[in-house]
């Protein structure tokens, strides 16, 4: 049988007071007897009385401000996912007065990063959500949030500060060591391995570190012969580098990838006639299409969509239910192949 939904007027009745005194028992405010207090008390205890709390922010006509700090997916198709997950939370809960503003910055630029940054706080926001791809001007960032009052939340990249800050997304070092065991599956003890970092941002050293883990836990690290760091200012500055790599070291049978583009490796790869298994990251199109032609063997999912939409969702039932916020919220490591992955298309 469903439970019944009480209205003010059926509690005030089954008190004996006015439905006065029994708005301001349950909104706690205004002057009440001690003995009205306990007759609605008593009442709220026997029908077991929950308030309805988006009611009660609507009667209250308040209107919640998120704001989202995230780079612009024009620039790196990687964030494309999360633009997509934005938009969902914010089409799902804009009906209770939930606003969503987002602040795009160029993910290369971190005086853009600042200015952006600096234009969500001047908004007044309620939270600010935030990807962080620069270190030290993200830190600068929080501090001055935590100055002002600033609820903050961050994704994806995850930012050391000891600030408390809620976080959501993957465990990056868990996922590197996720990395290592693939490729410790496929190769043999005489194998070399080369982990490659393309346009390296801050967190990918998370990912190598756990990738270096796993073969020091195995006592197989001799098999770790380098790290090498590309750029991709220019295209053909980015194919010079990597046919280099190549040449110089021609004994390595494995690279790991720890971003979103290793289908530009896997292309260099593929027109210079060399074969290495390759895991990266991300279900990017120009990724899918490589695992599906075995240019590349695993890409390990992050997710971008979820975390995102996740962001908002938190504080959407935060602000609306006063539901309370997982201060790390750490989201599953998919491994994705050709075989599966075309379940996983949003």
């Amino acid at each position: 049988m469903a439970k019944k939904k009480h209205t003010i007027k059926d509690i005030a009745l089954l008190a004996g007071v006015s439905k006065g005194t029994v708005d301001r028992v349950l909104h706690k405010r205004g002057k009440v007897s001690k003995s009205a207090q306990e007759k609605v008390d008593k009442i709220l205890k026997e029908i077991d009385y929950s308030p309805n709390p988006i009611a009660r922010n609507l009667r209250n006509n308040k209107t919640y401000k998120v704001c989202i700090l995230l780079p612009d997916a024009q620039k790196d198709p990687y964030w494309l996912p999360a633009h997509e997950g934005i938009s969902d939370a914010e089409k799902e809960f804009k009906p209770f007065s939930l606003l969503v503003e987002k602040f795009i910055y160029h993910p290369k630029q971190a005086d853009c990063f600042i200015r952006k940054s600096k234009e969500a706080m001047a908004s007044n926001p309620d939270v600010l959500l935030m990807a962080p791809l620069f270190q030290e001007e993200s830190t600068q960032i929080l501090k001055q949030c935590k100055e002002n009052k600033i609820r903050v939340a961050l994704f994806n990249n995850y930012i050391n500060t000891l600030n408390g800050e809620i976080f959501i997304g993957q465990d990056l070092f868990q996922s590197g060591k996720i990395a290592g065991g693939l490729i410790h599956k496929m190769i043999g003890k005489d194998s070399k391995i080369a982990i490659v970092h393309i346009n390296k941002e801050p967190h990918m050293q998370l990912k190598e570190d756990g990738f270096k883990s796993f073969f020091i836990e195995k006592g197989r690290e001799q098999q770790l012969l380098l790290t090498k760091n590309f750029t991709t200012e220019t295209i053909e500055q980015f194919e010079n580098q990597v046919v280099e790599f190549i040449k110089e070291n021609p004994e390595i049978s494995a690279i790991f990838v720890t971003n979103s583009k290793g289908h530009k490796l896997a292309k260099v790869l593929k027109s210079n006639h060399q074969k290495s298994i390759l895991v990266g990251y991300d279900l990017l199109d120009e990724n899918i299409k490589c695992l599906k032609k075995g240019e590349i063997d695993f890409l390990i999912h992050q997710k971008p969509k979820r975390q995102a939409y996740l962001g908002v969702g938190y504080f959407a039932e935060f602000f609306l239910f006063g539901k309370e916020i997982p201060a790390h919220n750490l989201l599953p490591i998919d491994i994705i192949t050709a075989e599966n992955v075309d379940y996983y298309s949003e």
